[in-house]
């Protein structure tokens, strides 16, 4: 977890060796809509190193399964419209095996890592995300994936 900007030749730095023919990323980046409204700013917070721990994991689940390198960055803090909030880079001798860890490694960060997201609307509401083992917590009625809950109120005003 990084409040800096997110550096992608810092990350193919890190997985490149001459072993390595096939190179996957991924930019999670922050857009300007969610469910039909205009996204003003993301925020993410989480708990360091519960969220460092299980990233840990996750990378070294890929790169036992599937013969790969694996650099994983989230950023938390403010974030505004285009910035690169998550990056996932595998390396592999051969392509398949980059894209499909680089795949998992997004995905298991998403279903498993406790890392909240605040949405800023330009109505003026903000609304609460949690993803991971935060989203054990209420899965509601929301429509949300099970690894996601959701929690909406006015901004500057608390939320329950």
């Amino acid at each position: 977890m990084t409040e800096a900007a997110l550096d992608l030749g810092e990350l193919l730095r890190a997985v490149q060796s001459p072993e390595h023919g096939g190179i996957a990323c991924f930019l999670g980046t922050v857009r300007n809509h969610h469910g039909g409204r205009e996204v003003l700013r993301l925020e993410y917070s989480a708990y360091g190193p519960m969220v460092e721990a299980e990233c840990a994991r996750i990378v070294a689940e890929a790169e036992a399964r599937w013969q790969v390198a694996v650099a994983l960055r989230h950023r938390i803090g403010r974030l505004e419209i285009g910035d690169t909030a998550v990056a996932v880079v595998a390396a592999s001798a051969h392509r398949d095996e980059a894209f499909v860890a680089c795949r998992h490694v997004i995905e298991e960060l998403k279903r498993r890592v406790p890392i909240w997201k605040r949405e800023v609307f330009a109505d003026g509401t903000v609304e609460w995300v949690g993803s991971g083992s935060a989203g054990q917590l209420d899965s509601g009625s929301t429509g949300q994936r099970d690894s996601e809950f959701h929690v909406t109120g006015a901004l500057g005003g608390t939320s329950r």
